[in-house]
């Protein structure tokens, strides 16, 4: 009797298998590239400027952790455990900064408070003071200011997380807290905290990755880090050698910060003993306690967004973008054209994983949804120095082939392409859309499409007719996510994007390092409304969810 045959994957698995396979792409592309010996470039940076990397991006992550997980937890205990003047409004103002890019805030802020500034100059008609005089007034373009910039922008990540945290927990905690003597201050600290531990611990965790990411705001401040490095080395130097070894060395930092939250987090759980519970009750604050808390909810707010696009505003409406409209349509156009295709691969790839894990079970379709969902912990810079080393191998290769059988030179295809482009984005946002999708998907109940079964349907068409519209609400919500992240990005677009090919991103950044903030303004704050799409999916959620 012949061996049974061993079970086929579904197309959909073997789908999202290719899928995680094009994810891990350019990460295997910079560790093949890292193991390579090192020359001369890196040498000199390990023995020179690699240690300041590191212990500036070390640093900057730690302050940045302190400022934005004090911010995010209090505010978010804050506008659930209490009551006080402005609560339902600052609950959603509370979310403002995500629209802000930490880039755009950086910009204004080295406007508001450089030595130039309004802010000294006013000191300084004020009192009578000197420049030398005024040596005491905190240097805005420093480490200390980039962690202050990058802080404000980023605890709504940990404001969004622990504020679910806390929905989900006991009254009866509280309370009994309280009848123990405890203040309510007591009660966050030594009963609610720890028990949204695993929150706060995700929240940082996001919020960290951007920190190592981001490249606009430490640039433009003069602070060196891993990713400047890995931009100046690609273009400054022209060593695409060393600029791979710094991004394993990127890549070996966001490993470990993965690590540490994995152990610090160890096999302890945090969960209520049952969930026959009453609902989180707030307590009321009168008088200076109101007016305490709202002042603490509303100044994150006021730092990482209402100063910021205060100033842009000021800045367009006193000189802005020297271009026209008509003059700024190719760059919003470039957006536009870049962010809207990737929305809809995203959307289009997340479904086909999402879906393949949902209805065919088993170890393959969940690890290739948690490989596609990586590419977000790896930094925009190594993913675009990824991408292009096997771009350009199989450009290079193409071209030889060509030029040996046809005697004709295509050049270079993919190296530097708009498709180069959108890949990498792809790989960056994937796990954007799955998020948003697999919470979708998660409210579906099988049956409807059992039921569709039942009466008929193939297994596709029950998909197409029942679940695919009872989820429209989740792709929307996935698409508009990856369509505004798309917007923002900007170390991918700098290194990746075809010659003579920029986005706004791309302009303000172009502007702004040459100091022209006022004219940088304009693109500043158009990436700025666009930013504020996803709030409205984000706010329309948080009411839904609410108890």
């Amino acid at each position: 009797m012949p061996a049974p045959s061993p079970p086929r994957l579904p197309a959909l698995s073997l789908a999202g298998l290719a899928l995680a396979a094009m994810v891990c792409l350019p990460l295997l592309a910079v560790l093949l590239a890292a193991a390579v010996p090192a020359g001369a470039v890196w040498a000199h940076i390990a023995a020179t400027t690699l240690p300041e990397m590191l212990g500036n991006s070390a640093m900057l992550a730690a302050l940045v952790a302190a400022m934005a997980g004090s911010a995010g937890a209090l505010t978010a205990w804050l506008v659930t455990a209490c009551r006080f003047p402005g609560h339902r409004l600052l609950e959603v103002a509370l979310l403002l900064p995500l629209a802000m890019p930490a880039y755009v805030s950086a910009y204004a802020y080295t406007w508001l408070l450089d030595a130039a500034g309004p802010v000294q100059s006013a000191i300084r008609a004020a009192t009578g003071l000197t420049w030398r005089e005024m040596a005491w007034f905190p240097e805005i373009r420093s480490l200390n200011g980039a962690a202050l910039v990058l802080a404000m922008v980023l605890y709504p990540y940990v404001y969004l997380l622990c504020r679910n945290a806390f929905l989900g927990q006991s009254t009866c905690l509280v309370e009994v807290s309280r009848t123990l003597g405890h203040s309510l201050g007591q009660t966050f600290l030594r009963v609610a905290l720890p028990l949204a531990r695993p929150a706060l611990a995700a929240g940082l965790g996001l919020a960290l990755m951007e920190v190592l990411a981001d490249f606009g705001t430490v640039q433009h401040f003069g602070v060196r880090t891993l990713t400047t490095g890995i931009y100046e080395t690609w273009f400054g130097l022209e060593d695409r050698g060393a600029a791979s070894q710094l991004a394993a060395a990127l890549l070996g930092c966001v490993a470990m910060l993965l690590l540490l939250e994995r152990l610090a987090r160890g096999g302890r759980r945090f969960h209520p003993t049952t969930t026959r519970h009453a609902p989180f009750r707030p307590v009321e604050l009168k008088g200076l306690a109101g007016v305490g808390a709202m002042l603490a909810c509303l100044a994150p707010v006021l730092l990482g967004f209402a100063l910021p696009a205060a100033t842009l505003l000021h800045l367009m409406l006193e000189a802005g973008d020297p271009l026209s409209l008509r003059g700024l349509i190719p760059f919003a156009t470039n957006s536009l054209l870049l962010s809207g295709l990737t929305a809809l691969l995203g959307v289009a790839l997340a479904s086909v994983l999402a879906w393949g894990a949902r209805l065919h079970g088993g170890a393959a379709p969940r690890w290739a949804l948690r490989v596609a969902g990586f590419g977000y912990a790896l930094p925009g810079s190594v993913i675009a120095v990824g991408t292009l080393m096997p771009f350009g191998l199989f450009d290079n290769a193409l071209d030889g082939w060509m030029r040996a059988q046809l005697g004709l030179s295509v050049g270079l295809l993919l190296s530097g392409s708009v498709a180069a482009l959108v890949f990498a984005y792809l790989v960056r946002f994937m796990a954007v859309a799955l998020g948003s999708l697999e919470s979708g998907l998660a409210r579906l109940k099988p049956s409807m499409r059992d039921a569709a079964r039942s009466l008929g349907a193939s297994g596709g068409r029950a998909i197409w007719r029942v679940e695919v519209p009872l989820a429209r609400g989740a792709m929307l919500s996935a698409a508009i996510l990856v369509f505004v992240d798309t917007m923002k990005e900007l170390p991918a677009t700098l290194i990746i994007r075809p010659f003579n090919f920029d986005t706004l991103a791309v302009r303000v950044y172009t502007l702004a390092s040459d100091e022209r903030l006022a004219e940088a303004s304009t693109g500043a704050l158009l990436i700025v409304l666009v930013g504020l799409l996803p709030l409205w999916v984000l706010t329309r959620a948080m009411r839904r969810a609410e108890p």
